[in-house]
């Protein structure tokens, strides 16, 4: 019996050990980019960003026009009422 527990090396379940260690790393890294915190977000704990240029009014009003939401007109009729107030930037950040 004891020749089976002191054989002549550890024996083929050491290859466990890697393949567990790895598992976890794998579970960790997983777990860190669902989360965010691997690509410099924070967590979901902390609160969510606010992407202020996807919530901008025009922005809004363009997806409420590409969902069908409001007719071309509409859409023309308020985008020169938001050009108005909030006013259009151009690339080289000219209004």
């Amino acid at each position: 019996m004891n020749t089976l527990a002191y054989a002549d090396g550890p024996g083929p379940w050491i290859l466990l050990f890697p393949l567990i260690w790895a598992a976890v790393v794998v579970g960790v890294v997983t777990v860190l980019r669902r989360t965010g915190i691997w690509r410099g977000r924070r967590g979901p704990w902390q609160g969510t960003r606010v992407n202020h240029a996807e919530s901008s009014p025009i922005a809004v009003l363009g997806r409420r026009f590409a969902a069908g939401e409001i007719d071309e007109e509409e859409y023309w009729r308020r985008l020169s009422v938001l050009d108005e107030q909030f006013g259009r930037i151009t690339k080289d950040g000219a209004a």
